[in-house]
């Protein structure tokens, strides 16, 4: 285990997994004691909400969302409204997605508290400037929240320079494994934060009659940490700045320019994102062929792709879709993968043709 026995393994193990931290903490840009190892994206929106969140928010109180956020960051401070008697704000969003910075100065007044807004939108791939809106949300003395699952593998981010209070984001976005998050918060906030689990090596003395805390980041690092996932999140990223962040992200826009146009060559495909630029998603349905039926037959042909909601109901409602087909594209994808995909899309509307 991490930071407890004093024998030279431990040591060594410790040392492992704070490289990690260390490494987290230059990929973005912060202070290695401004990051938090957490479960996932949606682990670190949680905590978030359930200490930051339940510290600042009264009845009364305006928290905004827009409809394009994954539930992961619509229902943990839906539920925090619940709790505060506060009110949940939808922002308008622009056509792409986007939110646009005018927009959001227009919706926000003396009661919003805390915006909180994704980077890049799972299901649209649309990219919000962050640091135009971190200054709108500044602007009006709240406090900025940064869903950045998407976000941390699209665009290369600054956690300082964007000046944004809290960034999450996931380790396997970043191809490395599950069951690893990241939740970067400025110090000076997580300072004042208060644990939201209670148990080992976060502690700072225990006694029968009060308990106090290390500091950030451990105390909200409480029991067990995932060891070896964390560990093998610093090789990813060392994997990662081998190759060239910008390497790969240049060549999968690439990728998705051409796929994106033979795509809409195919009679009765309707695609959502088509004026996004910069991005790894293609969200898309086939006219009168429900998106699953076009998942099932890809995944006959070998061919994996993402079909539903997305866990983006609000969205789905607001695109009139119960729905819809996302091609989700690496660094690791071919131009002949790209061509296959294409073929067999082709195929699709005799294949429920003959189902039904």
């Amino acid at each position: 285990n991490t930071n407890r026995g004093i024998d030279a393994l431990g040591y060594k193990v410790t040392q492992m997994f704070e490289s990690t931290r260390k490494k987290v903490s230059k990929f973005i840009n912060s202070n290695t004691n401004e990051i938090i190892f957490t479960r996932g994206t949606t682990d670190s929106i949680n905590l978030i909400a359930n200490s930051f969140g339940n510290m600042i928010i009264n009845e009364g109180d305006e928290i905004m969302v827009s409809v394009y956020e994954h539930h992961s960051n619509f229902l943990p401070w839906q539920e925090l409204c619940k709790r505060k008697n506060a009110k949940l704000i939808i922002v308008d969003a622009e056509e792409d997605g986007t939110i646009n910075p005018i927009t959001l100065d227009n919706t926000m007044n003396e009661k919003t508290k805390i915006v909180a807004l994704n980077h890049v939108s799972n299901v649209m791939g649309s990219i919000n400037n962050i640091k135009e809106l971190s200054e709108v949300v500044h602007k009006h003395n709240a406090y900025f929240i940064v869903d950045g699952a998407q976000g941390i593998v699209n665009e290369k981010i600054d956690v300082k320079d964007n000046d944004v209070d809290f960034y999450a984001f996931s380790a396997h976005k970043l191809y490395g494994p599950m069951g690893v998050g990241v939740l970067y918060g400025k110090y000076e906030l997580l300072n004042k934060m208060p644990p939201v689990a209670f148990g080992g090596e976060m502690i700072d003395v225990v006694s029968i009659e009060k308990s106090t805390y290390k500091l950030p980041p451990y105390k909200f690092e409480a029991g067990t940490m995932m060891v070896p996932e964390v560990v093998a999140f610093g090789t990813a990223i060392d994997y990662i700045n081998d190759i060239g962040f910008e390497k790969m992200n240049n060549y999968t826009n690439e990728l998705r320019n051409y796929l994106l146009e033979e795509l809409m060559n195919i009679k009765d495909v309707e695609v959502y994102n088509s004026n996004v630029t910069r991005s790894h998603i293609i969200t898309f349905n086939i006219k009168n062929v429900h998106a699953h039926d076009v998942a099932t037959f890809l995944d006959s042909k070998k061919i994996i792709v993402r079909a539903g909601h997305h866990c983006a109901e609000p969205l789905m409602s607001h695109l009139g879709v119960p729905a819809t087909v996302r091609i989700s594209l690496a660094f690791y994808n071919t131009k002949e993968e790209c061509d296959r995909l294409i073929q067999v899309l082709k195929e699709v509307g005799d294949y429920v043709n003959v189902l039904f």
